[in-house]
């Protein structure tokens, strides 16, 4: 149906989420008003002139949370940069289509184009999600946002967003900031397609996160860190980072370490099955990324048993999923990733919703709420009984706007 811009919005589903309860409620209607839900309740009458939209076989959820993607793409990180901006556009179509009305880019190797993406959302000249954006990966050279390490050799030209010292990092937090970071995203450990590192060593040293994260803090910037292992993440937490990203080959004690600190996981598990799932299939890899293949065939076994592991934990696990690694239209697998490796349905769609709101540290999205933003997907079926509802978003709402509705 067609909405009509400053008219309320009755929506009529079957069920209704709000995003911390341990269950739907059914047969509830949710209004909105100038961005906002107004209310929620059964036998909510329209006001004089709303919109009405039925929902029939429907759960209403709050707008989706992805908290780990890369808009840009990776492999045109050698192109101008005005075309490798341009790829972001498909990106935001597909996983704002998907229910995702919010998500945290966690950058690219060498320009702050994201920032610019997300101001182009914001004054409406292209469709998607609200960006929080962190610029760039911070990393020390040779470590995993050294992304071209021969051209540094040979011509002294760096791809990345490279600082190594405290003097450096100091500087580097403090030119994310003037590039306009929502976040500072740096690697804690090395990676899968790293060149000169891998994902079981560790990047900085405790002195150069103590800086690193305390200039961050000085601009009022939480830090999220790419790492792996125990190693590199007992140093990060003990620094006070807020998230951790991926740590799939962690044990208990980085587990524990993390619940006693507060600090967020985002697990980003469909990523790691989605290579982990490929290895013998040659039509998938190339020589370019021989080496990541080569790294997840060494790793294979730990890496399945640590996508076990933290569903097992207490750990406040928020939704993220490296999407831009795989193709942003399947982010939503992540949903059904995490409860193949033991976490319960609740737990995962909390994750994309209230926790994912909590890390982002924006009270206004993640659940549905009087004077909650209203951000809102709803999906054919019921999550609840069947996860991969959450691959069938039927209408998607951004600031009480209908900015997608499904066509069959």
């Amino acid at each position: 149906m067609r909405t009509h811009p400053g008219r309320d919005l009755l929506l009529r589903p079957d069920r209704v989420w709000n995003g911390i309860d341990d269950r739907p409620v059914d047969g509830a209607s949710v209004l909105l008003r100038n961005g906002r839900i107004a209310a929620i309740g059964h036998g909510l009458p329209p006001s004089p002139g709303a919109d009405v939209l039925e929902m029939r076989g429907c759960t209403l959820l709050p707008g989706f949370i992805d908290c780990h993607v890369h808009l840009l793409d990776e492999q045109a990180e050698m192109e101008p940069s005005a075309y490798q901006t341009l790829t972001a556009v498909p990106a935001l179509k597909a996983l704002l289509h998907n229910g995702f009305t919010t998500i945290r880019d966690l950058g690219s190797a060498h320009l702050p184009l994201n920032v610019s993406v997300r101001q182009a959302v914001r004054d409406g000249l292209i469709e998607g999600p609200r960006i929080l954006a962190a610029p760039n990966i911070l990393s020390p050279r040779g470590g995993h946002g050294d992304k071209q390490p021969a051209l540094s050799q040979r011509y002294g030209t760096d791809v990345g967003t490279l600082a190594d010292g405290t003097d450096e990092l100091r500087r580097a937090v403090r030119e994310q900031a003037r590039a306009g970071a929502d976040w500072i995203k740096f690697t804690g450990g090395g990676g899968f397609s790293s060149g000169p590192d891998g994902p079981l060593s560790t990047a900085y040293s405790a002195s150069e996160l103590r800086t690193l994260i305390e200039t961050a803090d000085d601009f009022g910037l939480p830090c999220a860190t790419h790492a792996f292992n125990d190693r590199s993440i007992l140093r990060v937490v003990a620094a006070g980072v807020r998230s951790v990203e991926h740590a799939t080959l962690a044990t208990d004690v980085a587990y524990a370490a993390m619940e006693q600190a507060g600090t967020y996981l985002v697990p980003t598990q469909y990523v790691q099955t989605y290579f982990l799932d490929r290895l013998d299939d040659d039509s998938h890899w190339d020589a370019g990324n021989a080496v990541t293949r080569t790294r997840y065939r060494e790793l294979a076994g730990p890496m399945r048993e640590g996508l076990l592991r933290p569903a097992r934990t207490g750990v406040k696990t928020a939704f993220g999923t490296d999407a831009g690694m795989f193709p942003h239209a399947d982010n939503w697998r992540e949903f059904p990733a995490l409860i193949a490796h033991g976490y319960t349905h609740v737990r995962a769609l909390r994750a994309a919703t209230s926790t994912a709101a909590e890390l982002l540290k924006r009270p206004d999205l993640g659940t549905i709420g009087p004077d909650a933003t209203a951000d809102l997907v709803a999906v054919a079926g019921d999550p609840f009984q069947d996860i991969t509802a959450t691959g069938r978003p039927r209408h998607v709402i951004q600031s009480g706007h209908l900015t997608y509705a499904f066509a069959p």
